[in-house]
């Protein structure tokens, strides 16, 4: 089992940035999928970025050139960069992890449902005001 601790949430104002972080720990050498989700105020858990062990990255459409997922070289901590933030960026994040298999040679990160991802972060709350 992997251990997921997340932090770097806040208030901030619409157009500014905030800086996610999640550190990793236990039973990281099978995680194949490392994402990050968001849900917002009555609304369903929706997945904002992924990048797999191969290092492929995946993005919402509606985030994709504002928001940046990385990891460090130990794969021990996985970051959410996010830049020119909107009102509608407000939710609680939460960094997961998963170990699943290719298929066709991809591990599909960011299309895999919910419960393939089995480790999850508490959570951090990031706010923006317009």
């Amino acid at each position: 089992q992997v251990q997921l601790v997340d932090s770097g949430g806040g208030s901030v104002q619409s157009g500014g940035s905030l800086r996610l972080s999640c550190a990793a720990t236990g039973r990281t050498s099978a995680t194949t999928c490392m994402a990050w989700f968001r849900e917002a105020p009555r609304s369903e858990t929706e997945a904002v970025a992924t990048i797999d062990s191969d290092g492929e990255i995946s993005y919402a459409p509606d985030v994709k050139g504002r928001f940046t997922i990385s990891q460090d070289n130990a794969r021990s901590t996985l970051y959410l960069q996010m830049n020119s933030l909107q009102p509608e960026d407000t939710a609680k994040y939460y960094c997961a992890a998963a170990a699943v298999d290719r298929d066709s040679g991809h591990y599909y990160c960011y299309e895999r449902p919910k419960y393939q991802y089995k480790s999850w972060s508490r959570g951090t709350h990031v706010t923006v005001s317009s």
